[in-house]
């Protein structure tokens, strides 16, 4: 299976960079996910992959043979788009067959690859309906049956689900991820949905502005990541800016807006931006627990599997909480006075960003 390996690729239009020097790997049989903003460049950069896009410079190459100038058609590449792209005039083996018939396959081989590729994604009993009597869930499985009816090397997903309802996105994605998988294939997935690109991705890789941020595992880029950025669009974090004040071998002490917080040893500068997601954040009543942060709830949102709090401190910072309901205080409500207190080794810090912390977390 391809090892898919992008080098310096840049992408430009009119006042517009799409993408600009990327570089990226994917190594066999991974399922990547490429997440970011509207507008970063990942659907630029899968179209450039899949050949539908020429880059302005750099190299693309899958197992080492060279792209750049392969028609899309002899890239043996399979592509699921949003839209579906079925054709309408054509039935649900139509469609699936269409690959393999292309390439010239027998009669009876096309025969065999449409009905275990519908038998996959499970529309056997659909086979002689046409796109326009299917639901919106079963055209995408449709998609990708005929995507990779015609065995390609790699697979590649552009926003795949997001014309979905939630709970069919919720049902497929397992679908595309066990498919990918049973197959063997290498798939690169383009997504903005933050939890879908987490749920199935063996790697991320994190855009912005037409350029890699980040790149490593859901749950390393998620618990430690290296940038604001990456902490701040996977998911929410509360963003605090902090001083250190001392140190000792066992932890540190940094005073934020007034307040002290201990964390763990690390090597970091004086001025720092601390991260705390709000899963991380503990809220209770002050007889409760005596130490802590002072504030009070100003808003409260139950979640179904969690209660989210918006806190007002008394040193005038604005916290998010969100606590499981079946750990929290019940009683806690808008108007409580509260104290609030940090996991510590949950705690984020990064060096305070030259440009300032809005133009950090921003997504333009």
């Amino acid at each position: 299976m391809p090892h898919v390996t992008v080098r310096d690729v840049s992408k430009r239009y009119p006042g517009l960079t799409a993408l600009d020097h990327v570089s990226l790997d994917v190594y066999d049989g991974e399922y990547v996910s490429i997440i970011g903003p509207s507008g970063c460049g990942k659907t630029t950069l899968l179209r450039c992959i899949a050949g539908i896009i020429e880059p302005d410079e750099g190299e693309i190459s899958v197992d080492g043979r060279p792209l750049i100038g392969v028609p899309p058609e002899e890239r043996n590449i399979g592509y699921v788009f949003q839209d579906y792209a079925l054709f309408p005039h054509m039935n649900v083996k139509e469609n699936a067959s269409y690959g393999p018939r292309v390439k010239g396959f027998s009669n009876r081989r096309i025969r065999n690859i449409a009905n275990e590729t519908l038998e996959m994604v499970k529309l056997s009993e659909r086979s002689e309906a046409r796109p326009n009597e299917l639901s919106g869930g079963a055209k995408q499985k449709l998609g990708l049956a005929r995507a990779i009816g015609s065995a390609p090397s790699l697979l590649l997903l552009d926003e795949p689900l997001g014309s979905l309802d939630a709970s069919v996105r919720l049902n497929l994605r397992v679908e595309l991820r066990r498919l990918a998988k049973e197959l063997g294939l290498t798939a690169i997935h383009v997504t903005h949905d933050q939890e879908e690109a987490m749920s199935i991705s063996d790697r991320l890789v994190i855009m912005r502005s037409g350029s890699v941020v980040e790149v490593g595992k859901p749950q390393d880029l998620y618990l430690n990541p290296q940038k604001i950025f990456t902490a701040n669009f996977l998911g929410e974090a509360n963003f605090l800016r902090g001083t250190v004040t001392t140190t000792a071998n066992e932890g540190m002490t940094l005073d934020v807006q007034g307040e002290r917080l201990e964390i763990p040893w690390r090597d970091i500068p004086k001025d720092v931006i601390v991260a705390i997601r709000p899963q991380f954040v503990q809220v209770s009543k002050p007889e409760k627990a005596p130490e802590g942060w002072g504030g009070r709830i100003v808003d409260k949102a139950f979640l179904g599997d969690a209660t989210r709090f918006e806190l007002e401190l008394d040193n005038g910072l604005k916290v998010t909480a969100r606590m499981p309901w079946l750990g929290q205080d019940v009683e806690l409500d808008v108007g409580d006075e509260t104290i609030t207190k940090f996991q510590k080794d949950k705690i984020l810090t990064f060096p305070h960003p030259t440009g300032g912390l809005e133009s950090e977390l921003s997504t333009g």
